[in-house]
């Protein structure tokens, strides 16, 4: 009997944990969850004899490694900080372990060793990344097998908020880490663009954005995703023109997020100073100059040059960042107390849907003439526990474990799925579960 251990029960588990149950009733596999809160597993989801749990503090040596040396695969859907633990352990003991996380460096060094004990660790086999590594190399081996010469890659993902019948001029809400959203983009973004390497840094990143248009769903912006220039070696790449990857967004809503990227409200840097007493209003007029004439919000719109009664004002206002409501929280960075005080506006009712958004663009040369491939994929989440990013993170995962399970995977060391035996099984499934990309070429001057 097959054991699986899944450590990390978070929001973008669901559907993965849905698919593992289904094919662990299929094929008589068992699985173990793990986390240090899975009250609600047996709860929601019934207690069948094949599923088990465990309450864990990853970083108690003896438990973690007690439960990885009983698994026959391991997935880690942790915060990201500790999967290279988690690695550790899963080499010590001979498992195989997959994730939807980047590839950090402490397990990238592990390949030697990894693949020397016949191992497979799956790494960024999730949405962004996972399916957008997937969905891009079909296309670009697709081109490369007609031989053409690919000269531009574009490719842009968001987690959005589908329209909703009340008022949420942001058009978001939080679907995927709120403390990633916050610190989203803090490290600049390195791309290249024309032959000509471009460098954006943070305190220019939300002013330097592209309208992208979606058939059938409309206008999104993009801004720059940190270091694209790794993916010339990941999706060998060298000697492209352009390579360019984004997170997508509303329109409208960069110009008002550089607001507090400008007031320095995401800066996680340092503890402020009397949280504990401050209200919202407080909290952003720390950052202001002093006047005690002006109202705080005269003062933010002076100093980002923004029309008192424009569209970022309001959509500032209505965050709730100008109320006399009280923190709530007694300690915190700049970028804790926003998350904080975001939450309260940006987390999911249970009417609410999310929308999960993936783009590429194809340029590349046929006998010298030019031709453009565009791609897209929109997935729609049913409800706050069923949502399209719990989806299209968990499915990809969940899909290459039954593969792995099933013994279709003659791979090891540490990969991530750009190969025709990961990808193309995984996207021909992912179709059937109504997650489809839709191919077309553009007509090109």
């Amino acid at each position: 009997m097959k054991h699986i251990l899944l450590l990390g029960a978070g929001r973008s588990t669901r559907s993965l944990i849905e698919y593992l149950l289904t094919h662990a009733h299929a094929h008589g596999w068992e699985l173990t969850i793990a986390d240090i809160q899975v009250d609600w597993i047996h709860t929601e989801l019934g207690t069948p004899s094949y599923l088990y749990t465990q309450t864990l503090s990853i970083e108690e040596n003896q438990q973690r490694e007690s439960l990885i040396g009983q698994a026959d695969l391991v997935l880690s859907m942790l915060p990201a900080r500790f999967h290279p633990l988690v690695a550790e352990s899963c080499l010590k003991l001979g498992k195989s372990m997959f994730t939807a996380s980047y590839t950090p460096p402490e397990i990238k060094a592990m390949d030697s060793a990894i693949q020397s004990k016949n191992l497979l660790f799956l790494m960024e086999c999730g949405l962004d990344p996972g399916l957008d590594h997937m969905s891009a190399m079909r296309v670009i081996h697709q081109i490369r097998a007609e031989g053409h010469e690919l000269t531009g890659f574009e490719s842009f993902t968001g987690g959005l908020l589908s329209p909703t019948p009340y008022d949420n001029p942001w058009e978001y809400k939080f679907t995927w880490n709120p403390r990633n959203v916050v610190l989203a983009g803090n490290g600049g973004a390195k791309f290249i663009q024309n032959g000509t390497y471009k460098y954006i840094p943070y305190h220019k990143l939300f002013n330097r954005t592209e309208i992208i248009h979606i058939p059938s769903h409309g206008y999104f912006e993009g801004y720059a995703n940190r270091d694209c220039l790794k993916y010339l070696e990941v999706y060998q790449l060298q000697g492209i023109q352009t390579l360019y990857r984004g997170t997508l967004r509303r329109v409208g809503y960069c110009k008002a997020w550089n607001t507090f990227v400008q007031l320095g409200t995401t800066d996680d840097s340092f503890e402020m100073e009397g949280v504990a007493h401050m209200t919202h209003r407080d909290f952003i007029n720390s950052f202001m100059y002093y006047n005690p004439s002006d109202s705080v919000e005269l003062k933010l719109a002076h100093y980002m040059q923004l029309d008192m009664e424009g569209e970022e004002m309001y959509r500032l206002k209505w965050l709730g960042i100008f109320d006399e409501e009280p923190i709530g929280l007694d300690r915190g960075t700049p970028a804790q107390i926003l998350e904080h005080i975001l939450k309260k506006k940006w987390t999911l009712f249970p009417e609410d849907r999310d929308l999960i958004v993936m783009y590429h663009k194809f340029n590349f040369l046929d006998k010298g003439h030019p031709r453009e491939i565009r791609s897209h994929m929109v997935i729609q989440g049913e409800d706050e526990n069923h949502t399209g990013m719990a989806k299209t993170v968990g499915l990809p995962l969940g899909i290459a474990v039954r593969l792995y399970l099933e013994g279709k995977l003659d791979i090891s060391g540490v990969r991530v799925p750009i190969i025709p035996e990961l990808y193309e099984p995984i996207l021909r499934e992912l179709e059937a579960e109504g997650v489809r990309f839709v191919e077309r070429e553009m007509k090109t001057d």
